[in-house]
């Protein structure tokens, strides 16, 4: 059984920064594909970022030049890192595994990762 548990989260001032990581147990991560997403209040769920299993990234565009994705195969863990962090960043975090093996190139449509996990909230307030 696949399991994904974020950590990391937590209430940060405008300007702040935090690293949210994504621990992957029940498969080895190397040959997948996984994304952050994210769901402010009263919204639908976006994109945030994605990394294919050969380390093409891409990020959503209100997050580029703040925010960068990692991953480290041998921790089967997934990376974050949230730099100048804004108010409207304010939303519960979610890491997603597409469960495809090598895909080409990098998805950014909830609907394309099989596996999720539980969220950690994320406040940016003063």
């Amino acid at each position: 059984q696949v399991q994904l548990v974020e950590s990391g989260g937590g209430l940060v001032q405008p300007g702040g920064s935090l690293k949210l990581s994504c621990v992957v147990s029940g498969r080895p991560i190397g040959s997948h594909g996984m994304a952050w997403f994210r769901q402010a209040p009263g919204k639908e769920r976006e994109f945030v970022a994605v990394v294919s299993w050969s380390g093409t990234t891409q990020l959503a565009r209100s997050v580029e030049g703040r925010f960068a994705i990692s991953r480290d195969n041998a921790k089967n863990t997934m990376y974050l890192q949230m730099n100048t962090l804004k108010p409207e960043d304010t939303a519960v975090y979610y890491c997603a595994l597409d469960g495809r093996s090598f895909l080409f190139g990098v998805r950014s449509e909830a609907s394309e990762f099989d596996h999720w996990g539980q969220g950690t909230q994320v406040t940016v307030s003063s």
